[in-house]
């Protein structure tokens, strides 16, 4: 979570200065830009697009237990808490018809 601060901050201060006020080291911080990604955050991805694709088809009414259904179709392996995770962390919320 500092890492991704700094990184999103760092065109407006020196690395250097929020290094040392987030108390984390600037070669910690450096070796967190080169790391490849997780198994998980690359699993997530993939989940986060097939969950857009069901949720947008559905008009935004879909909630978590009928997306993971459509997901779980696809072929992909996920429960149905990390469906409500990813959900709630890129703000899909299923919406009443009108």
């Amino acid at each position: 979570m500092r890492f991704a601060f700094i990184a999103k901050h760092r065109h407006i201060w020196p690395v250097s200065w929020l290094c040392e006020v987030l108390e984390v080291s600037r070669s910690g911080f450096h070796a967190w830009l080169s790391r490849p990604s997780s198994t998980r955050e690359i699993h997530d991805a993939k989940l986060v697009a097939a969950i857009e694709t069901s949720f947008k088809a559905s008009d935004r009414t879909y909630g978590a237990h009928r997306v993971w259904r459509d997901v779980l179709e696809e072929g992909l392996a996920c429960g149905l808490h990390q469906i409500e995770r990813l959900m709630r962390v890129d703000a899909m919320r299923a919406r009443p018809r009108c």
